[in-house]
């Protein structure tokens, strides 16, 4: 398992990461047997990082984390998130601080290698609750800052999500040492300087990029765009993160996806992976799993690398459509 350093954070990371979110769910929604088991594959395929968060199955995530962590050899790391509702806006320091205080509980650690806003910034999708940028940069960057100087978390993180703009003024502040990037085959804008005219998908342009100048580290999410890039078969549910598309879209651009590239890069979920794993300004890409074979399909998407030249080209090729853009 390639390893890299995650940004100016000098912690290293693995290429993946296992996802502990609803996304697979498998560290919710399994067995306390399979929960483990996943958790020592992970960690004996090379994986060292896991990727939580207080909603993910209301605590349940990082409880199971917490149970297992210390029995794990080597040790992962451990990120975690902090979310705020619209009743913490009086008070967006304390409802950090509370927050982080009740992760460490459940992680059963005296501090997390990375804490991230799980906000999206600027512009809201749906009735997630949504901060201006003026707001991360002032109450959010300054209790992170504080948090870091107490021994707490060792880095600070954003998700990339919103208004690209507001993401990109927060980005280039320099205030955070991270970013939750989303990057798919489906959505690859965020590596692009600038999209086509026809493009009618949200507009990520330049996120990357800024996060490369200052040097931060990078988490691509929705690498199987929440299961549509992984699976056929369409997700019961599937909050979208994302504007400018739904989940009718996401399953038709996927199936084509799928249509273009066939069956020699390997099965769907193994191209979905091998796409972000060609873009090497990404740290690592989280993956969630619903069963244990699934993380022996991504290390062996990994053996096999980055998807060709002619994989690309042709995923190149279906971006320009008209088909794919004005979905």
């Amino acid at each position: 398992m390639r390893k890299t350093f995650f940004g100016r954070t000098r912690l290293e990371i693995s290429e993946i990461a296992l996802g502990g979110g609803v996304t697979g769910g498998i560290l919710i929604n399994a067995s306390e047997a399979t929960r483990w088991a996943a958790l020592q594959r992970a960690v004996a395929g090379g994986i060292n990082w896991i990727d939580t968060a207080p909603l993910y199955g209301n605590g349940t995530s990082e409880e199971t984390i917490g149970r297992h962590l210390s029995a794990l050899s080597p040790q992962p790391h451990v990120s975690t998130k902090v979310r705020l509702d619209r009743d913490h806006m009086a008070d967006i320091a304390g409802a950090i601080e509370r927050s982080l205080e009740q992760s460490l509980e459940r992680l059963r650690l005296e501090r997390v290698a990375l804490l991230q806003l799980h906000n999206q910034i600027g512009t809201a999708i749906g009735d997630r609750p949504s901060l201006s940028s003026r707001q991360v940069l002032g109450a959010v960057a300054d209790t992170f800052d504080r948090l870091k100087e107490q021994g707490l978390i060792q880095a600070s993180g954003i998700s990339a999500f919103g208004s690209t703009a507001a993401c990109l003024q927060v980005i280039e502040s320099g205030r955070f040492d991270a970013a939750q990037i989303y990057y798919n085959a489906i959505n690859p804008s965020a590596a692009w300087s600038r999209t086509a005219a026809e493009w009618r998908g949200q507009d990520f342009c330049g996120l990357i990029a800024a996060c490369w100048r200052l040097n931060m580290g990078m988490l691509a999410i929705r690498v199987m765009a929440g299961g549509p890039l992984a699976s056929p078969r369409r997700p019961d549910r599937l909050a979208m993160m994302i504007s400018d598309t739904d989940l009718d879209n996401e399953v038709r651009c996927a199936a084509a996806v799928r249509a273009a590239l066939g069956s020699s890069y390997g099965t769907p979920a193994q191209v979905a992976l091998r796409f972000t794993l060609g873009n090497r300004d990404l740290s690592s890409r989280v993956i969630g799993v619903t069963e244990l074979d699934q993380l022996d399909e991504a290390f062996a998407a990994i053996e096999r690398g980055p998807l060709p030249p002619e994989g690309i080209a042709k995923l190149d090729q279906l971006w320009a459509t008209d088909f794919f853009m004005n979905a």
